[in-house]
């Protein structure tokens, strides 16, 4: 399996017959036009990366949640490179405001296990990570077409959600927001598990030793890869970094990481945007 990490929290699996995109966020719009301007698909980017990684068999996109982070650039990629997409009403209605045929959309809130292809894709309500002043909607829907360019507030979270891939035998969790619903992956076994982060080092030591213990103590992945910890305000095509100190402290969110996963027996692997990795061949 190869997997492509396109930053924040964009996998795209690739199995060499089918590709499966999960979340869909390229434009990383700077701090300046996230508070002041209404946000629109950045296609110069979006064509680099389809050029760049090939996107010819993209036969499905599923959306996490609904914030501008996750679904901005969903309709064009879907739009140019085809596939259907799956996610909430609200991230539908994202689909639907860039031109999306009503065919091609798929409420998996209402059917959460999709085959295509070799895999097998089951969708699990989620929590999405503490609400702050830049995120305060939690809960709240997009219950119309949303046509860009539009302003952040407007991509409202609509419900958040994990994702659990099987393909060839092996089993990889994806878990974009960092937090957690107590038991809800009792009985799930993964051998790669995409954690997001963010968040992590705001919160206090018993907070973080449950939330690892509901993640990584439950799934026993063998691999754990942090997901949302790059800085999405800067682009794609430019220097790594790690989000700004408003939000985060990257450094230390991935001490802890790293010294859990250490802990736990378990790996654990930084994949920088732009990448590729080849599992299990």
């Amino acid at each position: 399996m190869k997997i492509t990490y396109l930053g924040t929290t964009v996998l795209l699996f690739d199995d060499g017959t089918d590709q499966i995109l999960f979340d869909c966020h390229t434009t990383r719009p700077s701090i300046r036009q996230f508070l002041f301007s209404r946000l629109s698909t950045d296609t110069a980017t979006a064509d680099r990366v389809i050029r760049q990684f090939g996107f010819e068999r993209l036969r499905a996109t599923f959306a996490s949640h609904s914030h501008y982070d996750h679904v901005l650039d969903l309709p064009y990629y879907v739009n140019h490179c085809g596939g259907e997409v799956y996610g909430s009403p609200s991230a539908l209605n994202v689909a639907r405001g860039g031109g999306v045929s009503e065919a091609r959309l798929h409420d998996f809130t209402a059917q959460p296990e999709a085959r295509i292809g070799a895999f097998h894709i089951r969708v699990i309500p989620s929590k999405h990570s503490r609400a702050h002043f830049y995120n305060d909607d939690l809960g709240q829907t997009i219950d119309a077409p949303l046509r860009q360019p539009a302003h952040k507030k407007k991509f409202r979270e609509g419900g958040s959600f994990d994702f659990i891939v099987t393909h060839a035998g092996k089993t990889y969790v994806i878990r974009p927001s960092c937090n957690y619903i107590a038991g809800q992956l009792d009985g799930i076994q993964a051998d790669v598990l995409f954690l997001g982060v963010t968040g992590l080092c705001k919160e206090d030591a018993a907070w973080q030793r449950a939330f690892f213990a509901e993640t990584i103590d439950k799934v026993r992945p063998e691999l754990v890869i942090p997901l949302h910890w790059d800085k999405f305000f800067s682009p794609l095509y430019g220097p790594v970094r790690g989000l700004p100190r408003l939000f985060e402290d990257t450094g230390l969110t991935m001490h802890l990481l790293a010294a859990y996963c250490a802990e736990a027996g378990v790996d654990c692997c930084v994949q920088l945007p732009l990448t590729s990795l080849t599992l299990f061949e």
